[in-house]
């Protein structure tokens, strides 16, 4: 059985977007196009995809690291902020696209809530997914 660490992360997060695509509890909102992903970003996201690409790495994320909650999700989406002269400082990534984009994944059951409230985990459902799409990937 092949894993979601033996199969490479860029083409793994490709197909997965594909996939996400065919759900239709995952559509995106109407107003992602037009606000930023976080605040140490200039100007929103320019792909046209973003929405699932974004719940492709999110997905995968959880799938690697158990149970995951937004806190730590908007640090690992954060990134530098350029602030003119002054020096440049991390800030997180913004949690409403993050929050949306869990609610999604939950109503399509792929994650669910952890024990007491410690972030989401994937569900049987979702790790069979996953490792399906996985086998699929490393076929390639």
């Amino acid at each position: 059985m092949v894993s979601i660490r033996e199969v490479d992360a860029k083409e793994f997060i490709e197909a997965l977007k594909e996939e996400l695509k065919k759900i239709k509890e995952l559509e995106p909102p109407k107003w992602v196009g037009v606000v930023k992903s976080g605040r140490h970003k200039e100007r929103p996201p320019e792909q046209e995809d973003f929405w699932y690409i974004r719940a492709a790495s999110i997905l995968r994320r959880i799938a690697l690291e158990g149970s995951v909650g937004v806190s730590r999700l908007r640090s690992f989406y954060g990134g530098r902020k350029r602030r003119g002269h002054k020096p440049a400082k991390f800030y997180k990534a913004g949690g409403a696209i993050i929050r949306k984009i869990l609610q999604k994944l939950e109503q399509a059951k792929l994650v669910e809530k952890g024990s007491k409230g410690k972030g989401r985990k994937l569900t049987k459902e979702g790790q069979k997914f996953l490792n399906k799409l996985a086998y699929e990937v490393s076929k390639k």
